[in-house]
């Protein structure tokens, strides 16, 4: 990474960004497995639809379970790092992932939906701890100047992962045991028994791996900033409430995928349904990857806003379009939304000093949009899937406002 020259006065790092890229690349791979994780949930949705006999309302509990673990661990995952720093809290994260993980080969046997719940949560408890480290670890570890670009470049290998998943999902879920005998949910024991050995491989690697721990206090452009309370931070705050309703968006309209496109057309069945996921995973991935080059030149607040409003429009063709049009819009979608996250959580850490652990806890707990409001988008699918996608509508508005005017850093204190 380049050295810092500018007015900002941040070169406390420059000495120490030669030993950064090896790390940068081992937290990266972490972006990869949660993604990964991500990709088969929404496969899993529908799967269990079927395999378990559960409504398509009760099916999001699985995102209840998933997302309302960001909700209650986020916090606790920032205490244990402030405490203990980046290293232990991946560590623990990887555990907690594998051991979910795990759990789901007697969940598989007992045929169970809640324990499948209990599994779920655990393996997600772990990912809350991966992402409370790994997304202010990427903007803290270089230039202050490039901490959207850089973790956006992070962020696209958890696209990558989120592409991969429902491949992986198409071809053994719905393709062996689904389609014969919906008792038999052996496929699903056998992949997340192999991703917990690929993820206690990966934490060995970080245990024997040194990683630099990072004073955020002395990366803030204005030294005042740091003095203030952490809800004080005006810009936070928004991108809290921006990243709530961003993540809803993002899970419902994934959650719901496989149901809207069988609707749509009557030709396109479950499997091809979850490979057209697929292809929209892609377009996400795509998407991540162009917008992170495109930040080199246009502001990423910016590209944020205009990604947003992109979409409040593709998703009112998705609402009242019909046939394959409206399944086309509905997979664009993923392209746009693609830099909204990583962009959200940049904008909204920046400048927080030695908040920063903190406010990466609350910017994760927000997370807890995916996991209330796909409840509520199935209860609208219950009368036609494509009603439900009114909820991301109104969220894209948010995200919209947040990248014109949320994502401003107020140089005085503000009341709460």
């Amino acid at each position: 990474m380049a050295l810092n020259t500018g007015s900002t006065g941040t070169t406390p790092v420059s000495n120490n960004q030669k030993g950064y890229l090896f790390p940068l690349i081992l937290v990266t791979s972490l972006f990869f497995l949660w993604g990964l994780a991500y990709g088969l949930l929404d496969v899993l949705n529908k799967h269990f639809q079927d395999a378990l006999k559960v409504t398509k309302a009760r099916s999001t509990l699985l995102q209840a379970a998933y997302f309302g673990a960001y909700f209650l661990i986020a916090l606790p995952a920032g205490i244990f790092m402030n405490k203990y720093g980046y290293k232990k809290g991946i560590l623990l994260g990887l555990f907690l992932y594998a051991g979910g993980a795990f759990l789901f080969f007697p969940s598989a046997q007992m045929a169970s939906f809640d324990f499948f719940l209990v599994a779920l949560f655990i393996l997600a408890s772990g990912l809350t701890c991966l992402e409370t480290a790994a997304n202010p670890y990427v903007t803290v570890l270089g230039n202050p100047a490039t901490s959207e670009f850089r973790l956006n470049l992070s962020q696209c290998f958890n696209g990558l992962g989120s592409f991969i998943g429902p491949i992986i999902a198409a071809n053994v879920f719905f393709n062996e045991a689904a389609g014969q005998d919906s008792s038999d949910l052996s496929s699903v024991r056998m992949v997340y028994v192999i991703i917990a050995v690929i993820v206690l491989f990966i934490a060995l690697l970080f245990w024997r791996t040194h990683l630099p721990e990072i004073k955020e206090s002395e990366m803030v452009s204005d030294k005042t900033q740091d003095t203030k309370p952490l809800f004080q931070h005006s810009h936070f705050v928004y991108s809290v409430v921006a990243q709530f309703f961003y993540v809803a968006a993002q899970v419902g309209i994934a959650a719901l995928f496989i149901n809207y496109c069988t609707e749509a057309r009557h030709d396109i069945d479950n499997a091809k349904a979850a490979y057209l996921l697929s292809v929209s995973l892609l377009l996400f991935t795509l998407g991540r990857f162009v917008g992170t080059a495109l930040m080199r030149k246009i502001a990423p607040n910016k590209l944020l806003a205009f990604f947003a409003i992109i979409n409040i429009f593709l998703c009112l063709i998705v609402i009242w379009g019909k046939d394959w049009f409206s399944v086309y819009s509905l997979m664009t979608i993923f392209f746009f939304e693609s830099i909204m996250f990583p962009t959200i959580f940049a904008l909204g850490v920046k400048d927080l000093g030695h908040h920063t652990k903190k406010g990466s806890s609350f910017q994760i707990m927000s997370i807890v949009g995916g996991a209330l409001m796909p409840y509520f988008m199935g209860l609208l699918a219950e009368g036609g899937t494509a009603k439900a996608y009114i909820i991301p509508l109104f969220c894209f508005v948010v995200v919209a406002w947040f990248g014109i005017k949320g994502y401003k850093i107020k140089k005085t204190p503000i009341g709460l």
